[in-house]
């Protein structure tokens, strides 16, 4: 869907592969230049664990033959994703937008702050500065994860939302042992993923416009 307000397209990719939505991203990024328009994509994936660029083998603690485990070149360590978790990856062309790197995770992390505070629920502070995403009540709810190259930003955000949270058992979840994961369902059970969808969008669509110089 082309936003002519905005100038930039937002795909609604559905379900679908991690490894597949993976590479049409990096060649997306490959291939554009400035005149290229941004884009937003909101998805779901099936069940996946990927890892970062900085993971470690200790933080998988149980192998489980039947969730895929893929190597991502976006930052931070080994996360899962599938249906029920919304995913916003965001290709931006940061140089053009006058937009750094720090500013795109905070964009990031406000969106998510925002739309659970429509939605009626109170995050908390980052637990550590150096461990981006957005907490509830000591669990994380929205983790980051992010690429730059050439000055287009890849990856992006995910927010539990009603998904299967046990695979993250299965792991330390952005690298830390006792990191417990939280979502909005737990606390708002009747949700439904199509609101968080296009709350994401309208809300990150207006930090973006605040955030850039152009």
């Amino acid at each position: 869907m082309y936003d002519y307000e905005n100038n930039l397209f937002i795909r609604y990719l559905g379900i679908e592969p991690w490894i597949l939505t993976y590479k049409k991203m990096n060649s997306f990024t490959q291939q554009r230049d400035d005149n290229t328009l941004d884009e937003i994509w909101m998805v779901e994936h099936t069940p996946v664990f990927t890892q970062g660029r900085t993971s470690k083998k200790k933080d998988i603690l149980f192998i489980n033959s039947k969730i895929p485990l893929f190597n991502s070149n976006r930052g931070g360590k080994i996360t899962y994703h599938a249906p029920g978790q919304q995913l916003m990856y965001t290709l931006i062309n940061l140089k053009k937008r006058k937009i750094n790197i720090r500013s795109l995770i905070l964009m990031l992390e406000k969106t998510v702050i925002n739309i659970l505070f429509y939605i009626g629920i109170k995050t908390d502070k980052l637990l550590h500065k150096y461990n981006t995403g957005v907490y509830i009540n000591n669990k994380k709810v929205a983790s980051i994860g992010l690429k730059i190259s050439r000055g287009y930003s890849l990856h992006g955000i995910a927010i539990n939302v009603d998904m299967n949270l046990l695979p993250f058992s299965y792991i330390n979840p952005c690298g830390f042992s006792k990191l417990k994961m939280i979502q909005i369902k737990d606390l708002v059970p009747n949700i439904k993923i199509s609101i968080i969808k296009n709350l994401m969008v309208n809300e990150f669509i207006k930090l973006l416009n605040k955030y850039s110089k152009i």
